[in-house]
C-alpha cells in the first residue's frame, strides 16, 4: 500500500504554468489534487522533469473575487495522457513556495511555506 506524507485533497481548479525552466509561457491546466508538499495537474504542456517551474492555481474561480495561488517548484515527473489538447499531459510539481494573489485589489500576501 502507498504511504503518503501529507494529505492529497481532489480539487479540480484552473491552474495556468507561467515559467518553466527559465522560459516564460501561459499553459492553461487543471489540478488533479493537491497536498501540502505539491500538486497532480493536467495541461497541454510537458515541463522539463527536474526543472524549475511556476504555476498559479486559481481559488474560488466561480465566486466574485478570484483568488490566486503563485506557486514555485520543480517538476517531479510528466507523462503523455489520453486526454484532449489541453489535458495532453499529467504533471506532478513540488510546492516550495507559494503567495496569495487577490485580483480586486491586487493585494500581495507572500506566505513562505513552513515545513
Amino acid at each position: 500500500m502507498e504511504q503518503r506524507r501529507t494529505r492529497r485533497f481532489q480539487l479540480e481548479l484552473p491552474l495556468s504554468i507561467t515559467r518553466a525552466g527559465a522560459e516564460h509561457v501561459a499553459v492553461p491546466g487543471f489540478t488533479k489534487n493537491i497536498s501540502s508538499s505539491g500538486v497532480l495537474f493536467q495541461s497541454g504542456a510537458a515541463p522539463d522533469p527536474g526543472g524549475p517551474i511556476e504555476y498559479i492555481i486559481t481559488l474560488n474561480h466561480e465566486g466574485a473575487q478570484k483568488v490566486n495561488l503563485r506557486c514555485v517548484g520543480k517538476v517531479l515527473r510528466s507523462e503523455r495522457t489520453n486526454g484532449d489538447s489541453r489535458r495532453a499531459f499529467q504533471v506532478a510539481a513540488t510546492l516550495e513556495r507559494y503567495e496569495f494573489i487577490r485580483d480586486r485589489d491586487r493585494e500581495w500576501a507572500i506566505v513562505p511555506k513552513l515545513v
